[in-house]
């Protein structure tokens, strides 16, 4: 009988938005909405399963960027304020509803919940939730890849190779530091592929990659078994392709996350009550935030809405999460029929917003998924590592240009909206390129400031501004934090001219962008 297995894996990721001036900044309060509804939650059903001996296994990402936030003490204690005034909030809104015993359960169940998120964040996990994502990563259930520093769109930088070294190196440092671990899997930032890439992850002892699904169908030569098995490369790099059914399946037109018994995400008091009633949690802008107060279902029309009811929602979750295994298994069957290998396999991945933030029902899915994963034995519940272990063995092909953005090949990042970026940005970089090799051996104030101008190349180089462009989303955010990155660098490419350095402004601007202390500028030289 044929070997089937399946793998899942998570994205965890946000952009470096840290408002040391505002703490009660939306781009903040982005971060803690995540730790609240997908991060804490994720460890708690770690721990649920842990308790009850189901031996689960789940491929994560977990970025620098959202790594550096959330370790950063100023962040860390502005959560802590975030989730008191959501308490606050709570109790309020359950005096408000004393006349209605079911949105005021609602209330008293969301308000039980950010009393639990502030006792596991504060006395749990003592403000460090990354450490318990290395506790399951040691003990086997997770495997964490390591990524980009900046969640960089790699392929735009292949003409210029030591901007993709520096990339994956910071990346790496960054991942050792915070988890003290040597990850053979690497996660290509918008699973952004181009030929030439396996080269550079390969020379830093990184042994595979997810692709996009059409990075590997129109692989020269062909993939034999297509995305139901792993390939190499040339340098024996081994890919996966992504299941293209996974995400649909959920969020497609027909998918789980759109059943009228879930929870409906766009009715939030934070968008509906009367100002006066958010005044315990909006900054001093007044601005409208999501809460997670939320009462009613995916049923609920823009006249008249339904109440969401928890217990039928997780009966729902359950239905979903045994029809989503029933499909896999499905797939498996046929994919190993029409194989003539002895082994098929397929790798789903999600960003894991969709688990908690965008579906709230998503954890308990996820739960119980893995519950009844734990009781058939037809598909094995696998990670990458597992299913590259004879990777000398595979198919030997040369993967196609893809990526998971745009219409498949990331054009959403180079468009009508954020095309002027790429000029600066590239420029940039090619100079800090020759500042690298020019200055090969400088220390003190001058080593300073040739760091710091890495760090803002980085910075500017992370793919969450264009995005964030494309999208419409925080768009002058995006502009202002990009322009800002070029500027720095700027200003250190000339004070390097002039030899003439502002300690003041070095300073400053180093306790602004407080990521990658240990950065090194030499990152940028040209490798031999």
């Amino acid at each position: 009988m044929k070997k089937k297995s399946f793998a899942l894996h998570l994205l965890l990721h946000q952009g470096y938005f840290r408002d040391i001036n505002n703490s009660e900044s939306d781009k903040n309060q982005l971060l803690f909405y995540a730790i609240s509804q997908t991060y804490l939650p994720l460890l708690n059903m770690f721990a649920n399963l842990e308790s009850d001996g189901i031996n689960f296994k789940l491929g994560l990402t977990i970025t620098p960027s959202l790594c550096t936030l959330l370790t950063d003490p100023v962040v860390q204690q502005s959560y802590i304020e975030w989730l008191d005034k959501l308490i606050l909030l709570g109790e309020a809104e359950i005096k408000k509803h004393e006349g209605n015993p079911g949105i005021q359960e609602l209330a008293k169940e969301y308000l039980r919940t950010c009393k639990r998120n502030k006792r596991d964040f504060v006395e749990t996990f003592n403000q460090d939730i990354l450490s318990k994502f290395a506790y399951y990563a040691h003990k086997g259930n997770i495997e964490l890849f390591a990524s980009a520093a900046t969640n960089c769109f790699l392929p735009h930088y292949i003409d210029l190779k030591e901007a993709i070294h520096a990339q994956v190196e910071a990346g790496l440092i960054a991942h050792k530091s915070f988890f003290n671990l040597a990850p053979e899997g690497f996660w290509l930032p918008n699973l952004g592929y181009t030929p030439g890439l396996e080269h550079i992850l390969r020379s830093y002892g990184l042994n595979y990659s997810i692709i996009e699904t059409h990075g590997l169908l129109f692989s020269t030569p062909p993939s034999k078994n297509g995305i139901f098995s792993p390939v190499r490369s040339e340098n024996s790099f081994a890919f996966f392709g992504r299941d293209p059914y996974a995400e649909k399946e959920i969020m497609g037109d027909e998918g789980y996350i759109h059943n009228e018994i879930y929870r409906n995400e766009e009715n939030d008091i934070g968008f509906e009550s009367d100002i006066e009633e958010l005044t315990a949690i909006l900054d001093q802008n007044k601005e409208r935030i999501s809460t997670g107060y939320k009462y009613f279902s995916k049923a609920s029309k823009s006249i008249e809405k339904k109440q969401y009811d928890i217990e039928k929602a997780r009966q729902q979750a359950d239905k979903d999460a045994q029809d989503f295994l029933a499909k896999k298994i499905d797939l498996l069957h046929k994919a190993a029929e029409l194989s003539e290998e002895d082994e098929v396999s397929l790798v789903a991945t999600f960003d894991a917003s969709l688990f908690g933030e965008k579906w709230f029902e998503g954890i308990d899915w996820l739960e119980r998924f893995f519950r009844h994963a734990s009781k058939q034995e037809e598909i094995n519940i696998e990670n990458c590592s597992d299913l590259a272990k004879n990777q000398f063995t595979l198919q030997v092909v040369q993967p196609y240009h893809s990526a998971a953005s745009g219409f498949g090949y990331g054009e959403d990042l180079v468009d009508s909206s954020n095309e002027w970026m790429v000029r600066y940005v590239h420029k940039s970089t090619e100079r800090m390129i020759d500042l690298a090799q020019r200055f090969t051996d400088d220390t003190g104030l001058k080593a300073r400031a040739l760091n710091l101008a890495a760090k803002e190349i980085l910075l500017a180089q992370a793919s969450d501004w264009p995005s964030m462009l494309h999208k419409k989303n925080y768009p002058d955010f995006a502009r202002e934090a990009f322009s800002q990155n070029i500027s720095s660098f700027a200003t250190v490419f000339e004070s390097l001219g002039s030899n003439n350095t502002s300690t003041e402004w070095l300073t400053n601007t180093e306790r602004a962008h407080q990521i990658f202390p240990w950065i090194n500028y030499r990152i940028f030289s040209k490798k031999k």
